[in-house]
């Protein structure tokens, strides 16, 4: 400890300069996360080093290397700000979609309104069904089925429908001849809104290359929302379940029936425990009354 405080006596610490520097490499941490499977990194990397060579330019006091330094950063905010464009994009959108979706969630739960995303049981199986065959067609299909993030800005791209969930409906959409096969259909509420809408593409560089835009869409989609996003590989037939940018190839058609019913009864069960908490505040209310009453 003495020794420490030989080495470092010289320095000035408080407690706010020891929490000011963790804040600052928590968000350098973050950072690093979110574009560590981008092009960005290097560019990230390069800033960093630059920045450390600045404030030891600033600590050995040599003033023409400071105001140099103060010149490129000044210019340099701009240019950040248009390298990094699509990762701040990204950013910002699932900012925007998880706040949008906590917000409508306040704002329904106060006003005691219940909204049901969640397909039923017989649109799952006429969902299944139809990717199992377009599946034996190598029809190529993407299917999005959002379940709190709004998805407004993704339908307003393509071409509204508002139909029922049906199988036959989907295969003709998807039809290699079809006027709309081209894009991804999303579905909400057993419905299928919109068709030919344009996803957004992932970043990410980790791809397998055996994977085409379909996929790549898909990841996308499902990075900036909570949507489960079903492909089908106009190549090779086969099909991929993807959610929070994570693919899993299916082999059987029961195991898609599962990783749906799965996923679409969780958005269920937390839609009951939002509609449970808001009924049992007018009920302790009421009994509060009837207490006063007596």
């Amino acid at each position: 400890m003495a020794l420490a405080l030989e080495i470092f006596g010289f320095l000035d610490l408080s407690i706010t300069d020891v929490l000011d520097v963790l804040l600052v490499a928590l968000i350098i941490y973050f950072v690093f996360r979110w574009i560590r499977h981008s092009q960005a990194l290097g560019i990230f990397i390069a800033v960093i080093l630059f920045y450390v060579i600045m404030v030891v330019v600033e600590a050995l006091n040599m003033k023409l290397m400071s105001a140099l330094f103060s010149t490129f950063i000044d210019v340099g905010v701009i240019a950040l700000i248009v390298i990094f464009q699509p990762e701040i994009r990204h950013f910002l959108m699932k900012i925007g979609n998880d706040s949008s979706s906590k917000g409508i969630g306040f704002v329904r739960k106060l006003f005691g309104i219940k909204e049901e995303k969640s397909l039923n049981n017989e649109s799952v199986n006429e969902i299944t069904e139809a990717c199992r065959s377009m599946a034996g067609e190598k029809c190529g299909a993407l299917i999005v089925i959002p379940h709190r993030t709004d998805l407004g800005y993704v339908i307003e791209t393509g071409d509204r429908i508002d139909a029922d969930i049906n199988r036959r409906l989907i295969m003709n959409l998807f039809f290699k001849n079809s006027p709309l096969h081209d894009g991804a259909v999303v579905m909400v509420k057993d419905r299928i809104v919109a068709a030919r809408c344009t996803l957004p593409i992932t970043e990410r560089t980790d791809i397998p290359a055996n994977f085409g835009m379909r996929h790549k869409a898909a990841i996308g989609i499902t990075e900036v929302s909570d949507a489960d996003v079903i492909v089908v590989s106009e190549q090779t037939g086969s099909i991929h379940y993807v959610h929070a940018g994570i693919l899993t190839r299916i082999n059987n058609i029961n195991e898609l029936k599962l990783l749906l019913g799965a996923s679409l009864s969780q958005d269920r069960q937390t839609s009951q425990t939002e509609a449970s908490g808001q009924e049992a505040r007018p009920q302790t209310d009421g009994n509060k009354g009837q207490d006063e009453k007596n």
